[in-house]
């Protein structure tokens, strides 16, 4: 077998209905083994026996049951026009014949032309024939092609209402029905692409061609062709092209379409860069580390379309609702349409053009769409502010999480020791204090020395550091050195005598702060704390989830001392201490059994088994991170805790407005379907109202989702 598989970019993918017919349509090809359609991102994938099925069958076969195939990825391609598309020409045509057969039998001009089958046709009634050929020519192929698979879709059961109203001699009322579903086709198809439009405005954030150096000179290649270990150049003001590391030039980067950082960050020789991100101010060279397909937008890309791929609790229990509702509705219109006239003799025309209307009743379309465009909608929107939901799944359990869990430990604060605290005695100053540790400490690796050593480059206006002699690394304690003829000690307070007098080391320790004593071996010259920072969003990220109703815990492996510190800066009731890695799974499975639906958020890494057992994991700082985008459920791009509390929110309204589309859909298909019985709903309140206003409806309030903002840090 000459296996493959070939991707395809469809439009004219108008709700989930239509991707699972064509699903089950190619899927029964000769040849084929899978067929997926991915109604978010607009994709058919198919895998197939090349000696079977050649590509190009493959697309003559979508594009004869009505669906349009582009080259390269849908969501790459810009959409046509609304009003230069095929269909919709077609559907205007379609509205200016009926429109034309109004007018003719207005001012009397609608003589018979000719007779057929005892019927006679006047001019009026071949434009409203016309019309309902030219308006349901794009959905009477689907039709078609349903029937062949023995389906009930929408396009089938509209093209038999269709048909039956012109049997019936209800010539205005069959093209009015053509029309109307042709044009709710039309505008159905521009609002699932408006939401589709998120995902597509972040591909072209990364421009398609980049400047490099071959061969002695500077040329512009498409990204494609650029290979990792080439450098790139990007000018003030220009967007980078690949993911890297800077080796020339100093910049400040705008990082939000990656992160979701409102403020642009530092970027100095050394560090990374991501793709899609913006040079603001200076001149970059930059050394590629990825190729085009792996970089972090584009991963970011790849997994948001995989994320709508999936299907929701929600969408999985829409779908097997319809699977029976669309079945029992045609059954019923079957009744209504021989019941009547069998039993009791009732007008058969009467009693048909009824049952007409319930087929078109039947049509779950607004049903169908409902919660994956609420999904699409509310994914893309997330990925735009520097948040990756991983799928509907953990998009809906997030709106039901009662309690969620922190690491401490690079969560609630940076993971990087600084400097709070300088503390002179009588006689000495600051400077004096730090210049010496940091002259001993610069020998060390240790981060207590390396957060010490920073600070005083920060602070000594350009004082270089004294020659340190004789270094010697007192295990477990600090270091002994030699400056000119002293002997200095930096270190814990057990390696000077005078420590226990020190009323500052207590108040400090109980601050989480590590001291680090200074002087000679004679006496202590001052006190250097230093402690682990508060992350400065996280105070008012824990107050909002406080204010949702949430249990807020948190897991650290420090000491109860430390970890009591650190809960009261960030406003942390709840928080236990000594949990290695291990026992942090174990605290969620508690967690669990107690409040049902359980959060955690941690750095992806040494919390993954905590991760795991939750309802849902969220990685933080996942940007660049891959271990931490491929594992968890949520990814929060930047180390940013205030996108926390936008997350939940986002997850609490979207599961509202699925429910509240869901609900909306199935009470206006039975309230039409019980005004049929009395004749007070007609074919065309049943298309305005039942599909075309109903899928509109639904539509538009989950585009509200994207309104969803973080809001703004006050820290």
């Amino acid at each position: 077998m000459d296996e493959q598989t070939e991707e395809l970019s469809v439009s004219n993918l108008h709700c989930a209905s239509c991707a699972d017919d064509l699903q089950e349509s190619v899927g029964r090809l000769n040849g084929v083994s899978q067929a997926q359609v991915n109604f978010a991102a607009g994709k058919l994938r198919v895998r197939y026996d090349a000696q079977k099925l050649g590509r190009d069958e493959l697309v003559q076969h979508v594009e004869r049951i009505g669906y349009t195939v582009h080259q390269g990825h849908t969501l790459q391609v810009a959409p046509p026009s609304l009003w230069r598309s095929r269909r919709a020409v077609l559907t205007v045509i379609s509205g200016v014949l009926i429109g034309a057969g109004l007018v003719l039998e207005l001012i009397r001009l609608d003589r018979a032309l000719l007779t057929v089958e005892g019927r006679s046709l006047s001019l009026a009634v071949l434009c409203y024939l016309t019309a309902a050929g030219v308006g349901g020519a794009q959905f009477a192929r689907q039709g078609w092609q349903a029937l062949l698979a023995r389906q009930l879709n929408i396009s089938f059961l509209m093209s038999i209402a269709v048909v039956g109203a012109m049997l019936l001699g209800e010539y205005i009322e069959g093209a009015s029905l053509a029309f109307l579903f042709a044009l709710a086709e039309l505008l159905e198809g521009y609002s699932v692409e408006r939401a589709r439009r998120s995902l597509r405005e972040l591909m072209k954030l990364v421009p398609n061609e980049a400047r490099t150096r071959r061969d002695g000179r500077e040329v512009v290649l498409p990204i494609e062709q650029i290979r990792v270990g080439e450098v790139i150049t990007v000018n003030p003001g220009e967007r980078i092209a690949l993911d890297g590391e800077v080796t020339v030039g100093h910049s400040t980067v705008n990082q939000a379409p990656i992160t979701g950082e409102s403020v642009p960050v530092e970027k100095r020789v050394g560090d990374s860069v991501f793709a899609g991100t913006i040079s603001q101010e200076g001149y970059l060279e930059i050394k590629v580390t990825k190729r085009a397909r792996d970089t972090t937008l584009a991963k970011i890309i790849h997994l948001v379309e995989e994320a709508e791929a999936q299907r929701a609790p929600s969408e999985r229990f829409v779908d097997r609702f319809a699977r029976y509702y669309t079945p029992g509705v045609v059954a019923v219109a079957v009744g209504v349409a021989l019941g009547p006239p069998v039993l009791w003799g009732a007008p058969f025309s009467e009693w048909f053009a009824r049952a007409l209307v319930l087929l078109v009743i039947a049509c779950p379309c607004a049903l169908v769409i409902s919660t994956p465009v609420s999904i699409v909608s509310a994914i893309t929107s997330a990925a735009h502010h520097g948040v990756l939901i991983k799928g509907g799944v953990y998009l809906e359990e997030l709106g039901q999480v009662k309690a969620i869990v922190f690491d401490k430990t690079g969560t609630l604060t940076t993971g990087q020791l600084a400097v709070t605290d300088v503390i002179a005695f009588p006689g000495h100053t600051a400077e004096e204090l730090l210049q010496i540790a940091a002259s001993l400490e610069s020998k060390s690796q240790h981060p207590i020395a390396q957060a010490i050593v920073r600070h005083y480059e920060q602070t000594a206006a350009r004082k270089s550091l004294l020659e340190a002699q004789g270094v010697q690394s007192l295990t477990g304690q600090g270091l002994k050195a030699q400056i000119g003829s002293q002997v200095y000690l930096v270190g814990k307070p057990e390696l000077f005598a005078q420590a226990g007098e020190l009323p500052q080391l207590a108040q400090l320790q109980s601050q989480a702060k590590t001291v680090v004593l200074v002087g000679t071996e004679q006496q202590a010259f001052g006190i250097i704390a230093v402690a682990d920072q508060i992350r400065p969003q996280a105070s008012e990220a824990i107050a909002r989830l406080n204010e949702f109703g949430l249990k807020v815990v948190m897991l650290t492996g420090d000491n109860e001392g430390t970890a009591r510190a650190v809960a009261r800066q960030v406003g942390i009731a709840d928080y236990q201490a000594g949990v290695l890695p291990e026992g942090k799974a174990a605290a969620v499975e508690r967690l669990l059994k107690k409040h049902g639906k359980v959060a955690m958020i941690g750095d992806g890494v040494n919390d993954a088994p905590a991760l795991a057992t939750a309802t849902v994991g969220i990685a933080m700082g996942a940007a660049g991170t891959d271990t931490a985008l491929e594992t968890a459920n949520v990814a929060l791009m930047a180390d940013d805790l205030s996108k926390l509390p936008y997350l939940v929110e986002l997850s609490r309204r979207a599961r509202c407005v699925i429910q509240q589309n869901i609900w909306f859909s199935v009470l206006t298909k039975f309230s039409l379907g019980a005004g049929v019985f009395p004749g007070y709903v007609t074919l065309v309140l049943a298309v305005l109202a039942g599909d075309m206003g109903a899928s509109l409806a639904v539509t538009g309030n989950a585009l509200r989702l994207a309104q969803t903002k973080p809001r703004a840090s006050a820290g």
